[in-house]
């Protein structure tokens, strides 16, 4: 075999080759070497490009190259024996991508504090981190193949989670273990495990264990800091209230430039005590920004009152705002209002639209004096309260509409936030989608890993009049209704109404249709599968070739091409 016939054949078997002279001109490339290269078929004739010339080092050793971000090139061993032409070297590369993961992954886990136990599908131990070696004291090279029953018996009348894992296809959280080796090692543990779910297939599964004894002892300190809070909030009346905002800014999730504007508004404004009014839609998340301006503010560790103007009454909700004493109305009890409660710190006042315009011009007097008097009562409170409003249609709107008092909105407004809709920002939604498909994998157990392309898709044509929460819910009724054996989302669990935004009802009539493929849904797949049946052809069945064209992980189109029943070798001559 020739060196030409070889640099090909070393391509069949996902190798690149190279045949380079002494200045490091490129003679001759095979296919995957160009891929590898993002060579384009241009390579030949000109020097190596400049990010590959450590490939080019003289030697054998195995080395990690970074072409660009995310992708690596691993440095192979070149065959022997093989007539080359005078003065040229041959060099061989393949994807060390993985490789270059795997390296990492591993020595970040051996950092870790927290054990990490794996096993393959057959619940045969594959794996041991630094940690989990040193709390069940064995050698990892005398355990690795045996199964995880012959090495861990358990103490108590509970299974081993690793094998219970894998049966069941779903995560043990927070589970105690009490077990003993089998070299007499005893252990008290407590550990989540999870099962590895690839294309519906259980490859394994992993235990993340923690000594319990280290937390039990962290449970003492936390009851010592609580005793000596307890005791500290007797004598100080200046700790942080109970009544807190939960979120800061880092809980808003965003990549677009519209929502950095907006963010970076609102930590401006935090620094002062002017009264702010968030304008949005339902659903944009305008609670969220609220709290986050007070936790970014000198207010910060004082109470944060959050009141629904729409949910309540009018009597009702302006005793909850001022207060009352006993006897003022039936059942009236001496009871502090929001404003007393937010003393030194924030009171948000939301769907301040929906307050009835009497109760606001009350609500007026107290922004302009800050004093108030509980219903039924003689006495003047002065109160320190900064003020923030939510309102879900633009403000002007609800002057016009005679929703909002025009010298109010003046009071409230000072600083006006206006939240852009998801329509306007959908940089965001595969970020979003993404962040609450991880938060449900945690609430409900689930093993999902991640959104096919045509569903983001019909995500970013979709107009959200629901904004962030109905992109919340579109993605907890996904992950719920996704079977077990498989872990990518497609359209066909998502809400069937995203798939138009004309009629909800011709959706339903077409699905009522006796012939299925007249379903948008069917004709959505029928799109997809012809236009990887398209590319495959124009690609002669190379896997690798068309995931590039369609900008998608070989696994994604492998996934694809295993759903759709599609016969690789129709593309193959």
């Amino acid at each position: 075999m020739n060196h030409e016939e070889l640099i090909e054949v070393l391509s069949q078997y996902g190798l690149g080759a190279m045949l380079i002279s002494e200045d490091n001109t490129i003679l001759s490339i095979n296919m995957t070497g160009d891929r590898l290269l993002h060579g384009n078929g241009k390579l030949t004739g000109n020097s190596v490009p400049e990010f590959a010339l450590p490939l080019c080092e003289q030697k054998d050793d195995s080395i990690y190259i970074n072409i660009k971000f995310g992708e690596y090139l691993l440095r192979q061993p070149s065959p022997q024996n093989i007539s080359l032409p005078e003065h040229t070297r041959l060099i061989v590369f393949r994807d060390g991508t993985n490789d270059y993961q795997l390296e990492m992954m591993t020595s970040v886990i051996d950092q870790i504090k927290e054990g990490i136990v794996m096993c393959d599908s057959d619940s045969r131990l594959s794996f041991f981190n630094n940690p989990a070696v040193r709390l069940d004291s064995l050698v990892a090279e005398n355990v690795l193949g045996e199964c995880v029953n012959d090495v861990y018996t358990m103490n108590g009348e509970e299974n081993c989670a690793l094998p219970e894992t894998l049966q069941k296809r779903r995560p043990i959280l927070n589970h105690r273990h009490r077990y003993t080796t089998k070299y007499g090692k005893q252990v008290d543990a407590v550990a989540d495990t999870h099962p590895v779910i690839k294309d519906g297939q259980v490859l394994g599964a992993f235990n993340i264990v923690e000594d319990w004894s280290t937390v039990n002892d962290l449970h003492k300190q936390i009851i010592d800091l609580r005793e000596k809070l307890l005791h500290y909030t007797s004598g100080n009346n200046k700790t942080k209230s109970v009544l807190s905002a939960r979120y800061t800014f880092d809980d808003i999730i965003f990549v677009s430039s519209p929502m950095r504007t907006v963010i970076n508004q609102c930590r401006q404004v935090a620094k002062t005590d002017s009264s702010v009014m968030i304008y949005g839609e339902t659903g944009t998340g305008k609670e969220l920004f609220a709290q986050s301006i007070h936790n970014a503010s000198n207010r910060s560790d004082g109470p944060f009152l959050a009141i629904n103007c729409a949910a309540l009454p009018e009597n009702l909700l302006e005793s909850l705002l001022f207060g009352s004493v006993k006897g003022a109305y039936t059942g009236a009890e001496n009871r502090p209002g929001f404003f007393e409660q937010a003393n030194h710190g924030t009171l948000l006042l939301d769907e301040i639209n929906s307050m009835n315009i009497s109760l606001q011009a009350k609500l007026l007097r107290v922004l302009q004096d800050g004093i108030i008097r509980r219903i039924g009562g003689s006495t003047e409170i002065k109160v320190d309260v900064r003020v923030l409003s939510c309102i879900n249609i633009p403000p002007h709107q609800a002057i016009a509409e005679n929703k909002l008092r025009q010298d109010l909105f003046y009071r409230l407004g000072v600083i006006n936030i206006n939240i852009p809709p998801l329509r306007e920002r959908k940089e965001d939604i595969a970020l979003l989608a993404t962040h609450f498909m991880m938060s449900f994998n945690s609430k409900l157990l689930k093993c999902v890993k991640g959104i096919d392309p045509i569903t983001l898709e019909i995500f970013n044509t979709y107009s959200w009049p629901g904004n962030v929460r109905e992109l919340q819910h579109a993605m907890e009724h996904a992950v719920i209704m996704l079977p077990e054996d498989q872990c990518l989302i497609t359209s066909e669990y998502i809400p069937q109404n995203l798939l138009t935004e004309e009629d909800i009802s011709s959706l339903s009539a077409a699905a009522a249709e006796p012939e299925p493929s007249h379903s948008l849904h069917n004709k959505l797949q029928d799109i997809e599968r012809n236009t990887l049946c398209q590319i495959l052809m124009e690609n002669e069945g190379n896997i690798s070739k068309s995931a590039q064209v369609l900008k998608m992980s070989r696994q994604n189109l492998q996934y694809r091409i295993k759903r759709y029943k599609i016969d690789i070798k129709d593309f193959r001559n």
